[in-house]
């Protein structure tokens, strides 16, 4: 609905695996150089085998690369492998049209029908090649039926290629001990990696063109916001992409920005993709907080321990050493000014806060919200509505999701938040020093 708006004859970020819209980066070109090769003369019937993060273009390339065999070469793709052995057998002996009646159910039928048809290709100077999409979704038994395939042979060459496209997951199924006689059989292996900020751009204008637009929607600013938001795969690239012509079809923008394409991809990506990016943020809060409480246990006084006459030896214990998160002066209440690295633990662990809650912990928090989030009262802190709709604000500026549920970054992110009570407490701790 939104091409005439635009300019384009169709949809230029589909997230079908249409050939006519592919992108060749440099690892994109390199990967399907050693696709090519593997099926056709340097593979000498092992395995080949493409690997990349969900999204990356494995299943394009696939479809690249089908058009592009040699004219005598039969293909067998397989792209449902979560089945049995014989299911497999079935499916292969299905693409490439053998017959199959009174052979169901067989492995010995299935696998001496096959191999008569692998010499009967032989003969006609035909090549025969098995793709299985998904293969990190093959069982270990489904594995070994494929490595087994490998076995069908003349006394000079193998009769089978095996092209295997996989998530990273099978790099590791192969890695194990129980593995090796397969992992030893690959003889091509190519690891796709996404795309940088610069083939990010080239992406979105290649597919724009192809679709038939002539003038690019998105500034410098968008490109590099939906970089930021995908992560260079080419999946999500199409989807933040599609989602912004959208919005700007639907308010008569003709130039989208950064804030069009931040909208979109919060609407899109998916919560897993949006914590995982929160979770950047708070490592680096995490460690400046555990070296701050590092820090404190170093010089913070600690309390004299009487010791009670026994009458049987004493395992002597570590000392309990309660660690401050701040530093105040001596007239600062203990109680909302601060909070020690016990309780906050704690509160890390109990996370997220229940309305209604009070104690040390809403304290401080309460603390971390003034001025510029929470009006200053006299009555001891709850978490009602009005801190909620507080967090809620805070949130927001942090980059969090503004959900008002005070979760582990929520509390991390107050932590690394700095406020005019805490600069006062560390200036008068520092004029007393």
């Amino acid at each position: 609905m939104y091409l005439e708006h635009y300019g384009l004859i169709e949809p230029p970020f589909s997230i079908t695996p249409d050939p006519r819209f592919v992108f060749l980066s440099e690892r994109h070109r390199d990967a399907l150089a050693h696709l090519l090769f593997g099926i056709t003369q340097g593979g000498g019937g092992g395995f080949v085998q493409l690997t990349g993060e969900v999204g990356t273009g494995k299943t394009t390339l696939c479809r690249l690369l089908l058009e592009q065999v040699p004219e005598n070469t039969r293909v067998a793709l397989v792209l449902n492998p979560r089945v049995t052995p014989v299911e497999l057998l079935e499916s292969i002996c299905e693409e490439l049209h053998i017959e199959l009646e009174g052979r169901r159910g067989s492995t010995k039928a299935l696998v001496d029908a096959l191999n008569i048809y692998l010499l009967d290709a032989y003969a006609q100077g035909l090549r025969v090649v098995l793709v299985i999409d998904e293969a990190q979704n093959l069982s270990v038994e489904a594995l070994e039926q494929v490595r087994l395939l490998t076995n069908l042979e003349t006394p000079t060459q193998k009769l089978l290629q095996i092209v295997l496209l996989a998530q990273p997951e099978l790099r590791a199924m192969l890695a194990r001990e129980d593995m090796r006689q397969l992992a030893q059989r690959i003889t091509a292996r190519f690891h796709l990696t996404p795309l940088d900020a610069s083939e990010t751009g080239e992406y979105l204008r290649h597919r724009y063109r192809v679709a038939g637009g002539t003038r690019f929607p998105f500034d410098a600013s968008a490109v590099k916001r939906i970089h930021v938001h995908s992560g260079g795969v080419p999946r999500l690239i199409n989807v933040i992409a599609e989602r912004s012509l959208l919005a700007g079809f639907a308010h008569d923008v003709p130039m989208l920005d950064a804030r069009w394409v931040d909208r979109a991809a919060a609407e899109v990506l998916p919560a897993r993709v949006r914590r995982t990016r929160r979770w950047l943020f708070a490592v680096p809060v995490a460690a400046l907080l555990l070296a701050s409480m590092g820090m404190a246990a170093w010089w913070w006084p600690r309390a004299p321990v009487q010791a009670k006459p026994a009458t049987t030896p004493v395992v002597p214990t570590k000392p309990v050493v309660v660690t401050k998160l701040a530093v105040v002066s001596p007239v600062a209440k203990p109680d909302v000014a601060q909070l020690d690295a016990e309780a906050f633990a704690a509160a890390l662990r109990d996370a997220p806060l229940k309305p209604g809650a009070s104690g040390a912990v809403v304290d401080w928090i309460s603390r971390r919200l003034h001025p510029a989030y929470l009006a200053t009262s006299g009555a001891p802190a709850v978490f009602d509505a009005a801190m909620q709709d507080a967090v809620r604000r805070f949130q927001r500026d942090a980059g969090l999701a503004a959900d008002g549920v005070v979760g582990p970054a929520t509390l991390m992110a107050l932590a690394a938040h700095e406020t005019p009570v805490r600069t006062a407490a560390l200036e008068s701790d520092t004029g007393a020093q």
